[in-house]
């Protein structure tokens, strides 16, 4: 994990503070802890932008925001990783946590259909009641798990990161004499 690498994934600062929806933080933006790299923000940016993803509702980039500055995490990878779940990887996901929803609470898994029936769009809302719940639960359990599997994975790699790096250096050092 490289602070780099990150610097040039995340969105820049001016990019987040000039973002219309995000302008209800104010002055919050500017506080220095929010743009920190460094393993327990990095970790803890993970684990919100990843539980964030996977909640199904809109603007899930505010939600993530506020959550960045409640919890003082970095701020521009947490809304970043919201973007996990996009319109390219979104049905998958929707049926993915469908599924998790449905073995927990032991229902038989059926097919998404996503056609608008012969009674329009009510009754294809209507239809899809039984699946609500057993995609909501299945959000949230998949946003704990990937939130906690990010938090924790980003303090191994960074860890695994510094000690490989003190071990080049180690190396270098006893070469050098």
């Amino acid at each position: 994990m490289s602070k780099q690498l990150f610097k040039r994934l995340i969105p820049k600062h001016d990019t987040i503070r000039n973002n219309k929806y995000l302008q209800i933080f104010g002055r919050l933006l500017h506080a220095p802890y929010l743009w920190h790299i460094n393993r327990h923000s990095t970790a803890g940016a993970f684990a919100v932008g990843l539980f964030m993803a996977f909640v199904p509702v809109p603007f899930q980039m505010i939600l993530a925001a506020s959550s960045a500055i409640f919890f003082r995490v970095n701020l521009p990878l947490a809304v970043a990783l919201v973007w996990v779940t996009n319109p390219i990887t979104m049905p998958a996901i929707i049926y993915f946590c469908y599924v998790i929803g449905a073995f927990v609470l032991g229902y038989r898994v059926e097919l998404f259909v996503f056609s608008i029936p012969d009674g329009g769009f009510w009754e294809f809302l209507h239809s899809m009641k039984d699946a609500f719940w057993p995609f909501l639960l299945g959000c949230m359990i998949s946003g704990t798990i990937f939130s906690l599997l990010g938090y924790f994975g980003v303090h191994l790699v960074w860890r695994w990161h510094v000690i490989h790096r003190w071990n080049l250096r180690r190396t270098k050092r006893l070469i050098k004499n």
